[in-house]
């Protein structure tokens, strides 16, 4: 059932999009911020099926009536997502053309809600087009502009919506959902949710795939660190290089590269350990299945040579951001990461 009432967390922003939906006129354009994975596609999908249902009920879909099964199906015309096109980089002028040919018409049911999911990704036409049906929007429509970052977009584009901020959920409250909803025992449930960053969709994602075989595989090279010799370490850089190069282009279904999301287990491998050095605070650990190696390791480094392995990782996310070559920039961080145990 697509309801407010079934979306994890964010109260504040279901308070508000229901106070705005009691109003004689609803505003037209909404920004929808916050990191992915917390519920920003599901709550403009809970939106819209309230907007269009038969008989709500506190401000909620009812789930019965035919525009509520419709929307359940995935078959509501009233329901528009714009994402981006299998082998495309960006949200193309075609594609905001084809959403302003469908605004033209009239919703079927009372409203029409359209999304553009990840709109920092439109091309500067893309984006200067849909500014344009935002300063003119048909009757009928709301527009909802899915994005992480408000600065990503044009500041004439943020500046005529409504901005509807998402938060990062509790570590607390994805577990018990990963438990309640998934079956995971409470021990995988409390890892993924401490390495999802407050988004139930990367948790999500992370039980459903190989993320555990991975996450082992490239945190035994981390332990094996310490007792390497530099030329040892030399090759371990060009093994991780090789293997990383063979990987690096391949995408989860967020969109985030799985080399990316192994930079992620490495720089929580470093923050753990510099926790068991600064105390023995096993309770804030991310990686707590690995508490007694985390132990153990810490003796090996200083202070400060942890905090710089972070900012080696820190770096070499940044590299891969700008699209630098995945087999050097991972070579790179592997040697320097040797060099301060």
């Amino acid at each position: 059932m697509l309801s407010f009432s079934r979306i994890l967390g964010q109260e504040r922003a279901k308070k508000f999009l229901k106070s705005v939906m009691a109003r004689e006129k609803i505003p037209h354009a909404y920004l929808f911020t916050g990191i992915p994975g917390v519920g920003k596609m599901n709550m403009a999908m809970a939106m819209s099926a309230a907007l269009n249902c038969d008989s709500p009920v506190d401000g909620d879909s009812c789930g019965r009536c035919p525009p509520c099964r419709q929307m359940m199906s995935g078959n509501s015309p009233d329901f528009v997502k714009i994402s981006l096109l299998p082998d495309k980089k960006n949200i193309g002028i075609d594609q905001i053309r084809e959403l302003n040919r469908k605004l033209a018409f009239a919703p079927y049911g009372r409203y029409r809600v359209c999304v553009v999911y990840q709109a920092e990704i439109m091309t500067e036409e893309a984006a200067n087009s849909f500014l344009k049906t935002l300063e003119e929007p048909p009757s009928g429509n709301i527009l909802i502009l899915n994005v992480r970052e408000p600065r990503d977009l044009l500041p004439t584009i943020v500046s005529r919506c409504q901005r509807v901020a998402f938060q990062p959920l509790t570590v607390r409250d994805i577990a018990e959902w990963l438990v309640r909803e998934k079956d995971l025992t409470e021990d995988m449930a409390m890892v993924l949710a401490r390495l999802s960053e407050g988004s139930l969709g990367r948790a999500l994602k992370m039980s459903e795939t190989d993320f555990f075989e991975m996450r082992q595989e490239w945190l035994l090279r981390l332990m094996k660190l310490p007792g390497l010799s530099e030329e040892k370490g030399f090759d371990m850089a060009l093994k991780c290089g090789e293997d990383a190069n063979k990987i690096g282009i391949k995408r989860s279904e967020n969109g985030e590269t799985r080399i990316m999301e192994i930079l992620s287990i490495w720089e929580s491998w470093y923050r753990d350990l510099l926790i068991m050095k600064v105390g023995d605070l096993t309770n804030l650990l991310i990686n707590a299945d690995f508490s007694h190696k985390l132990k153990k390791i810490a003796g090996n480094y200083k202070i400060n040579n942890l905090i710089d392995s972070l900012l080696v990782i820190d770096q070499a996310q940044r590299d891969l951001r700008r699209n630098r070559n995945v087999r050097l920039v991972v070579e790179h961080a592997v040697l320097s990461l040797n060099r301060l145990v």
